[in-house]
């Protein structure tokens, strides 16, 4: 089975946008890790900011107006919800970037369009069209499963070289957000069986970040869910438990990237 669908990559969760997530289909779930579809409907005039840390991942998103790949970031950034609007995405596991990109490290925080205009019109359909004043859930599942679809076509010209390296990938991945005592590269090329040189250009072959700033983007995803969830969380325990080499690291860290202290993020965002 894939793995649950989680929210942690959306740090400013709130009732402007509902968003729904989807577990990949078991047969895909090691090249695309989940679903997901954001829908909103605000009054004219009326807009809103979303803050985002995403995953060190890439993103496939069909949107009323094209098709893109986003790369995977290294800051938080900043969505503008105005009027209504939709997309489905499909969060790429490192096994499924190949399928759309050959240097991910080129989309470092960043996009590219891509010229799918099949696959467009065939999510749109569902999306925007005759199911839209219907069974709110079926149409979300069958946007998906086009994208899924989709994917599922790509594989198909996938070499065994990428698929045995792509599952290597995964593992590299993995290991990383599960926060198993990784505290370093040379950790993590240990846990792997490879050498830090080989882990170095799995990285940039099937994510496009280096290896430590995977690990840093792992603990700042977790501290900054921590801080959310509880805002006088202690700092110093909090850095120690991340692995950040003391509180001064862990806040330097917080705003070098989100912007604002620990304290002040977690006073100031929605639990």
């Amino acid at each position: 089975m894939s793995e649950p669908p989680t929210t942690r990559g959306h740090l400013t969760p709130g009732p402007h946008a509902t968003v729904t997530r989807l577990p990949a289909p078991d047969d895909v779930a090691h090249l695309v890790r989940q679903l997901w579809i954001p829908e909103w409907d605000l009054p004219a005039g009326e807009r809103v900011e979303q803050l985002v840390l995403g995953y060190p991942a890439s993103n496939v998103v069909v949107e009323p107006d094209g098709v893109a790949l986003h790369g995977p970031t290294t800051r938080a950034s900043t969505r503008v919800l105005t009027r209504r609007g939709w997309a489905v995405g499909a969060l790429l596991r490192p096994a499924g970037v190949l399928l759309f990109t050959e240097r991910p490290a080129g989309l470092l925080d960043g996009s590219v369009p891509l010229e799918e205009p099949g696959l467009r019109r065939a999510v749109t359909e569902p999306m925007a069209g005759a199911l839209a004043d219907g069974d709110v859930a079926a149409r979300r599942e069958r946007a998906a499963a086009l994208l899924v679809d989709h994917v599922r076509a790509r594989a198909a010209g996938l070499t065994s070289e990428a698929a045995r390296d792509g599952v290597l990938a995964n593992r590299l991945v993995d290991l990383v957000e599960s926060g198993a005592g990784a505290r370093s590269p040379e950790d993590l090329a240990r846990e792997l069986h490879v050498s830090v040189r080989s882990l170095q250009r799995l990285a940039a072959r099937f994510v496009g970040m280096p290896p430590q700033l995977l690990l840093r983007r792992r603990r700042l995803q977790e501290a900054a869910e921590r801080m959310r969830a509880d805002p006088d969380t202690d700092l110093r325990t909090l850095a120690a438990e991340l692995g950040f080499a003391d509180q001064a690291h862990l806040t330097r860290e917080f705003r070098s990237v989100l912007g604002a202290t620990p304290r002040g993020y977690g006073r100031s965002r929605p639990a």
